[in-house]
């Protein structure tokens, strides 16, 4: 999977497999988590947000199955 380097406090890159619907995000301080279940429309709105950290935050974290990878 390739990952897309993002300007973000929190986060240092993530990457999408649509056909899985998995989502991959690395952090700076905290590993690689997959997330799983994400529609495209979610990984989506994370490109596209002003605050990278405050969108994982409020759509991702805690909203989708993961693991730590």
């Amino acid at each position: 999977m390739q990952m897309i380097p993002v300007s973000s406090s929190n986060l240092c890159a993530v990457g999408y497999d649509g056909a899985k619907q998995t989502l991959v995000i690395r952090f700076h301080h905290g590993g690689t988590y997959s997330y799983f279940g994400v529609p495209q429309n979610v990984f989506d709105g994370l490109l596209s947000s002003g605050s990278k950290g405050s969108y994982h935050a409020n759509y991702i974290k805690n909203t989708f199955p993961v693991q730590r990878i």
